[in-house]
């Protein structure tokens, strides 16, 4: 018996000490670096930046694969099922745990089957309203709503941080506003900035745009607390105690991906995300960078599909996919 005890545990010697040899050596050639978002928008330019940094740290090609559409979910069954060897990385969204919470007929699991690498970058919203909307502030507004139950609108794409933070305003002020749903954001610019649309909870980067041009006035940000961004701007849950919709970026492995591989990667993308360059770009984006480790972004996932969940049900939000 005490023999076989000993071959056991030579045995787990070996295969720790290949593991880690394993990851010594990674990456010995270039890595399928999955974007869950179409080429283009600030996800996938955070996407390329984290490739981009990954790629002369580490000496090996990490090709950034776009894989947009369905929610997050084309790009996530793709990585779930991909050998999990370090070579297929993905990165995602808060809508990774709204699907995750709406969608029921999925052949993967989110939550088990892709496991947490480094939690990015927080990147709060914008409420913002049509000029013509007779409002300075949050309070302003919640009094107006609360005035005239089912007049306002606000624009948001389904699924998205744009309608999580619409609902949550909603269910929080106890207001009757009223979700248009646009297939993106971008499309409800044109009808934000022509008044046809009052309000709406709009990504950083073009909210700015929209504020530069004087059609839109910005109220505050959906984050927790004031963003990297418009440090000027006062957060919503300075009026709404607990409110909170930050959109976030994160990088996503393949369940069974080598722990040491995975601690490598997630203490150089911590390094990259504080490097003086990266910062200034990300806060050009709208994005506060963060780079966190498996640990903590496995925690923060937990807690998002908890809050989600809720939030989801309490709304009825549907899978639209």
């Amino acid at each position: 018996m005490k023999q076989l005890v000993r071959i056991a545990l030579l045995c787990e010697l070996v295969l720790t000490a290949a593991v880690g040899g394993a990851a010594e050596a990674y990456p010995a050639k270039p890595v399928r670096f999955i974007v869950a978002f179409p080429a283009g928008g600030n996800a996938d330019l955070i996407g390329r930046l984290a490739a981009q940094k990954l790629t002369e740290a580490l000496g090996r090609p990490f090709v950034v694969d776009n894989r947009g559409g369905a929610g997050g979910v084309i790009a996530e069954e793709i990585a779930a099922h991909a050998v999990p060897d370090g070579y297929t990385l993905l990165l995602v969204s808060l809508a990774h745990t709204v699907s995750a919470a709406i969608n029921k007929k999925l052949t993967y699991d989110p939550l088990h089957d892709l496991i947490p690498v480094s939690l990015l970058v927080s990147a709060p919203n914008v409420l913002v309203v049509n000029k013509s909307v007779a409002v300075q502030s949050v309070p302003d507004l919640i009094r107006l709503a609360k005035s005239k139950p089912g007049e306002l609108n606000y624009a948001s794409s389904h699924g998205t941080t744009l309608h999580i933070a619409g609902e949550l305003f909603r269910s929080m002020t106890g207001t009757d506003i009223v979700n248009i749903n646009y297939k993106s954001g971008g499309l409800a610019v044109p009808d934000l900035e022509s008044g046809r649309v009052q309000m709406a909870f709009s990504v950083m980067s073009t909210a700015i745009s929209m504020i530069k041009n004087g059609r839109v006035r910005a109220l505050a940000v959906t984050s927790a607390k004031r963003s990297l961004a418009l440090p000027d701007l006062p957060a919503i849950a300075e009026f709404l105690p607990g409110y909170e919709v930050s959109g976030w970026q994160g990088i996503l492995a393949p369940k069974s991906t080598p722990r040491p591989i995975v601690v490598k990667l997630s203490a150089e993308l911590a390094r990259i995300m504080q490097m003086p360059d990266v910062r200034a770009k990300l806060v050009s984006l709208g994005a506060d960078p963060i780079g966190s480790t498996p640990e903590e972004f496995a925690a923060f996932r937990k807690a998002e599909f908890t809050r989600l969940s809720a939030l989801v049900a309490k709304a009825g939000i549907k899978s639209e996919f």
